[in-house]
């Protein structure tokens, strides 16, 4: 683990679409004008044929995805969380999900951690609209490492996939030894005193947290929540009857997210009290993300804050 080494998953993203389609020539990926930012460029400069800008046309590019998986391609469409998730999201339902069509939506500049382009871009609600959709299987990624896993890993899926991928560059947190497991959580010590499950960015703060409370005397565990649907129900509950209280912490709204989704398990399974640490039913703001992040309380001391209190 070597939180100061930071690279954007997005980045982490284009790589590796690269590296899978030298192997995979069903592979095809479509963008909405945004190739640079979402670092699908790299798949263009290799494989020009195999790539197609739609131009800011959301729903066209989703639905276009759709035929071509029914004519047995493997496409990866990426834009915008606020675009992919939002502008499309009738596509998503209706021309994907329904049918269940091998299509992987690849989304980023997600949450808050956007900064600057402000709370139209920001998008706040992408977990609980996809997670939503019956056949959808949600991804939300940490670091570069898992990144690369999931890119690879969602190939393996027959079916609609969501991962959400982020703008600001996060830190490294595994090497490429880790193991990792579509629907099964990652525990991250044996702290009792609470435990903080986590997803995408947050990840590396609940972590900086961690460190920061053993000098304190507190120890508590931190779970990376990286596949938010399905959800790993058994470590959830594991962690409800371990430890003395559950946060959930996601750069999204608490409102159908990470936190609802932690919920909704904890209430048929094993009752307590959860607190969530995400956007309050509320829009973000322009700024540096890192300002944004403090601001809302999505970092180590926002975090540090909740369990002291």
């Amino acid at each position: 683990m070597n939180l100061d080494v930071k690279i954007a998953t997005r980045e982490s993203y284009g790589k590796k679409l690269v590296e899978l389609g030298k192997e995979n020539k069903d592979i095809v990926v479509l963008d909405a004008d945004l190739a640079t930012a979402t670092k699908t460029e790299l798949f263009k400069k290799e494989f020009p044929d195999r790539f197609f800008d739609m131009g800011i046309a959301e729903q066209d590019m989703l639905s276009t995805a759709a035929g071509m998986a029914a004519c047995g391609k493997i496409p990866f469409a990426s834009t915008f969380a606020v675009f992919a998730a939002g502008r499309a999201y009738d596509q998503i339902r209706n021309s994907i999900c329904y049918p269940k069509l091998n299509v992987k939506i690849c989304a980023t500049h997600s949450g808050i951690s956007v900064g600057e382009d402000g709370a139209t871009h920001q998008m706040l609600e992408d977990i609980g609209l996809m997670r939503g959709l019956p056949n959808m299987t949600v991804l939300s990624v940490s670091d570069d490492t898992q990144t690369k896993w999931a890119v690879e890993e969602i190939l393996k899926i027959n079916g609609p996939v969501y991962l959400r991928l982020g703008r600001l560059a996060a830190p490294v947190i595994y090497d490429e030894n880790q193991k990792f497991e579509i629907g099964k959580g990652i525990q991250i010590g044996d702290g009792t005193d609470a435990a903080v499950i986590a997803t995408g960015l947050m990840v590396s703060e609940a972590i900086k947290a961690k460190e920061e409370l053993e000098e304190k005397g507190i120890n508590i565990r931190v779970v990376d929540m990286h596949t938010i649907k399905p959800i790993d129900k058994e470590l959830i509950v594991k962690c409800a009857k371990e430890t003395k209280r559950i946060i959930t912490i996601e750069d999204h709204s608490i409102i159908g997210g990470l936190g609802t989704a932690v919920c909704e398990v904890l209430t048929e399974e094993y009752p307590c009290k959860v607190t969530r640490l995400g956007m309050k039913d509320t829009f973000g703001k322009s700024g540096k993300a890192e300002k944004l992040l403090e601001y809302f309380g999505l970092d180590k001391n926002g975090i540090i804050k909740e369990i002291m209190s």
